[in-house]
């Protein structure tokens, strides 16, 4: 079994970056004090510092109106996008998930934030893009784009095979689908509704699975000799684990991602790589 170790391979990856990439600037937005989204903040700061990007997080209270909220948006954008004497060339910029109720139409319109350094690859137009089958998307999602890096390293090709993705969020599903298709995978997508998943999953030669249910995925679920990489990070009393049962199925596969240690640091280095590959 081979363990596909996304912290190794990111590691690797960062070295290739450098260090000396001050002219690029990463904001984040976040709104309210979410446990989960500071440790993911946490973790963007790391990378930044790590190859030299400069980073600021704007935390902002909750209650925050929307109007407010896109003033403040726009402040930002023409301070560091717009300014004659802007100091970055490379701007990235991100709205934390989750969003209050209010402000989520403003986290889901692409407007607010440009296509050019939504380096998340949540926006709208990004999204449009990669489902119209655009040759050249302005960004690819973070999480979708780390996975195909992932196994890219560990020389997984997906042509000619069968991807069973479980989940179809706009976020990991849906565009990592068509990613996948753009490499010529056939792709089959499960969620909630799906009838006899059994009997889909266990035709799967790569099974993604993301869906936010810890250790939903065991070894009566797969065949012999899958791939599967695990996107959940789900928090129990036992302690962090993933969508799949790692334990029961690691006799059973191929290659497997760890959690943590797996996407989650290809995200993070795909996020980065996003910020300094700009057009």
């Amino acid at each position: 079994m081979i363990l596909l170790n996304g912290k190794e391979v990111s590691d690797k990856l960062y070295n290739l970056l450098g260090t000396n990439n001050d002219y690029a600037k990463l904001v984040v937005f976040t709104v309210g004090n979410d446990p989960a989204s500071k440790v993911y903040v946490r973790n963007k700061q790391r990378a930044c510092e790590r190859v030299g990007i400069s980073f600021e997080n704007i935390i902002v209270d909750e209650n925050i109106s929307d109007i407010d909220f896109e003033k403040l948006i726009e402040d930002v954008l023409y301070k560091y996008l717009f300014s004659l004497d802007t100091l970055y060339s490379h701007l990235g910029m991100i709205l934390q998930l989750p969003a209050p109720q209010h402000l989520v139409e403003i986290f889901n319109n692409s407007e607010n934030v440009p296509p050019m350094i939504d380096v998340d690859g949540f926006g709208n137009e990004n999204f449009a893009r990669i489902m119209c089958n655009e040759k050249d998307p302005y960004i690819l999602p973070a999480t979708p784009k780390g996975i195909m890096t992932l196994l890219n390293n560990y020389n997984i090709d997906v042509e000619g095979k069968h991807v069973v993705i479980i989940g179809r969020s706009n976020i990991v599903g849906k565009p990592l689908a068509q990613m996948m298709l753009r490499k010529n995978a056939t792709v089959t997508v499960c969620h909630s509704k799906t009838q006899n998943l059994k009997k889909i999953t266990k035709t799967a030669d790569i099974l993604v699975v993301a869906i936010g249910k810890p250790k939903f995925i065991n070894e009566t679920h797969i065949s012999d000799g899958v791939t599967i990489i695990d996107v959940g990070i789900n928090r129990t009393e036992e302690g962090i684990c993933g969508d799949v049962d790692f334990e029961r199925v690691k006799d059973k596969c191929y290659a497997i991602t760890p959690v943590p240690g797996g996407v989650g640091p290809m995200t993070v280095y795909s996020l980065i790589e996003n910020i300094l590959m700009q057009q």
